[in-house]
């Protein structure tokens, strides 16, 4: 059962559940209505009774039981159509079997779709229609067990067919609404959560920002150490705009409350990976990206995040503090995502990175080939002394990415 399903706890959910209820108590009086207009009729009157006090029964403890959701769950479900089916099949003994063939209607009439409706509710289309053919089968077997000389009647093939299409109506229009529903909290969310990131950033605006900004320009102005130390302000004040910058935009709103259902199918919820890579930023980092969200499974986005941060971290041990860095990432459309990271520090000889690992150092082998080859991807490095380093990692988009297990 998916998370839209029995045991979702969402406001409209609710609604769904207590209409379900009004319906079934209404169906009962209904149903009690054409029980007592055809009582005469019968061939066995007090049976009519009895299957009309087990529905009442029922229906006082289905609509307390559908409204909490502990006991809202499959073993409910099948014994809410096990019951319903049962009080149709007990027609062919309590009926006459001319009355059957004439048409009349089930003892239960239209009470048995409340089990119908709570199956759509509670698993869409699909399980809707699966409960309809249990009920249908319930239908022609009374005139199996009547023995009815004409088959199915009218009144029974029109019953069957509408059950049917309560089914696959309310099933479809019931995940539609939970689907609309969820896309309008996560939109909500993420428009809390952007009012809060502007909030922050104008408060680190007015303050940490411009304390980093006089501390790189006095460094510079002092020299000698103060320089360093000047630098590394303004690497990190580069660092924190571009941080509170990456606002979302109306599209990765819409975007992330799609992407944010796709948990429930074990493909984990998709992020986009471009902030993550924006932090990296800094006056030593450039990091070039597209306009439009570049989408991976937030644990793969989490992993080449992490791998492009050790390849930068290579840069910075190896290359100098005056050496630049170049991020690129890039988005075929063919279900393919590349980051490239290249500095242009003094390189390297090919036999180095055997050479470290041959001595125990797996920077490169762990934190950058380990993590992309787990994701079901790939590391070109093209490296040559005294024209830097460029690290290329490719791993399998938002499509393809699901079906890799980390």
């Amino acid at each position: 059962m998916t998370g839209t399903g029995v045991g979702g706890g969402q406001g409209l959910e609710v609604a769904l559940w207590r209409a379900v209820a009004v319906y079934r108590v209404a169906a009962l009086g209904y149903a009690a209505v054409v029980i007592v207009m055809n009582y005469d009729g019968y061939a066995h009157p007090w049976g009519g009774w009895a299957v009309l006090a087990v529905m009442t029964a029922w229906t006082a403890y289905t609509v307390p039981a559908y409204g909490g959701r502990r006991r809202r769950g499959w073993p409910l479900l099948i014994a809410d159509l096990a019951v319903a089916a049962c009080c149709v099949v007990a027609t062919a003994w309590v009926e006459r079997p001319d009355n059957i063939a004439d048409g009349r209607p089930t003892l239960p009439v239209s009470w048995v779709a409340a089990a119908l409706l709570a199956w759509a509710v509670a698993g869409g289309r699909r399980v809707g229609i699966t409960a309809a053919a249990v009920l249908s089968a319930a239908n022609l077997l009374v005139h199996a067990l009547a023995r009815t000389s004409g088959g199915m009647s009218r009144t029974t093939f029109n019953a069957i067919v509408l059950l049917f299409l309560a089914g696959l109506v309310v099933g479809h229009v019931v995940r539609l609404a939970l689907e609309a529903e969820a896309r309008l909290a996560r939109a909500v969310e993420m428009e809390s959560a952007t009012r809060e990131r502007e909030r922050l950033a104008r408060r680190i605006h007015d303050s940490v920002l411009q304390v980093l900004a006089m501390v790189q320009r006095r460094g510079g102005e002092l020299g000698g150490e103060a320089a360093e130390l000047g630098r590394l302000a303004g690497e990190q004040e580069a660092a924190l705009r571009a941080m509170i910058g990456t606002a979302p935009s109306v599209e990765a709103v819409v975007d992330a409350a799609v992407d944010g259902r796709r948990g429930a199918d074990g493909h984990g919820r998709l992020v986009d990976l471009r902030p993550l890579l924006a932090a990296h930023a800094s006056p030593s980092v450039t990091v070039s990206a597209p306009a439009t969200a570049v989408r991976l499974p937030e644990h793969a986005a989490g992993e080449v995040a992490a791998a492009v941060a050790a390849a930068l971290d290579n840069v910075r041990r190896h290359c100098g503090g005056s050496a630049r860095a170049w991020v690129l990432l890039e988005d075929d459309g063919a279900g393919a995502v590349t980051v490239s990271v290249r500095d242009d520090g003094p390189g390297m000889p090919p036999d180095r990175l055997a050479l470290a690992a041959a001595d125990g150092r797996l920077g490169v082998a762990q934190s950058i080939r380990g993590r992309v080859r787990d994701l079901g991807g790939t590391v070109s490095i093209v490296s040559a002394p005294g024209e830097g380093t460029e690290i290329e990692m490719t791993v399998p988009g938002a499509e393809a990415a699901g079906r890799v297990r980390p």
